[in-house]
């Protein structure tokens, strides 16, 4: 879940920008290399399998969809319960 996903990019070092999608105010970028390094290699992997998308479009696409999709699941600044 999305609890998971922010322990995650906590964990790779990315956790400020997780924060700020989270919290109210603006959702700071993640380009594709650092977005890999806070998905992790396992969890691309698995979505590549799943999607049938190249790691590059798939990248393309999280940084682009990620921050809103994460801004529009907290629309209190926090994680729902």
């Amino acid at each position: 879940g999305l609890g998971e996903l922010l322990e995650r990019f906590k964990q790779n070092g990315q956790g400020d920008v997780a924060e700020s999608w989270i919290n109210k105010g603006p959702n700071k970028e993640l380009p594709a290399p650092q977005l890999k390094q806070a998905i992790g290699a396992d969890v691309l992997a698995a979505l590549e399998q799943q999607t049938g998308l190249s790691q590059e479009e798939l990248l393309s696409r999280l940084s682009r969809e990620l921050p809103t999709a994460v801004d529009q699941y907290t629309p209190d600044g926090r994680l729902p319960n």
